[in-house]
């Protein structure tokens, strides 16, 4: 008799245990501040379309400020800078520039090479 509950309550209790292991909890799009140029370049990049080459802070009119963020056009003639509003995690701005440095005008890796003087 004492097997059989036993029995029984790890019959009940094994699935609920693995169905409860399984679920995770929905990934939910990012909200707040961006509080890393990783983030920037992200939202830089998806707005764009382009290459990331630098972000860095600036001032904005507001309490948290913003990205000023240079974005590389593969096979175009111009770049893009853009502004993202650190609170409202979009685009305040956008200006076409010309191709902001980096790989000096190739797509491929960049290899630095050390030598002597």
């Amino acid at each position: 008799m004492r097997s059989a509950s036993l029995a029984l309550a790890l019959a009940l209790f094994v699935p609920a245990l693995v169905l409860s292991a399984g679920t995770t909890k929905p990934k939910r799009p990012a909200s707040g501040l961006v509080r890393s140029a990783k983030e920037a370049k992200a939202i830089a990049e998806r707005e764009t379309g382009g290459k990331v080459t630098s972000a860095r802070r600036i001032p904005l009119n507001g309490a948290s400020g913003g990205w000023k963020v240079e974005v590389r056009m593969p096979r175009e003639a111009k770049g893009w800078r853009c502004i993202i509003d650190a609170d409202t995690r979009m685009v305040h701005s956008k200006t076409r520039i010309d191709q902001p440095s980096g790989k000096d005008h190739s797509e491929g890796h960049l290899r630095v090479v050390k030598g002597t003087r």
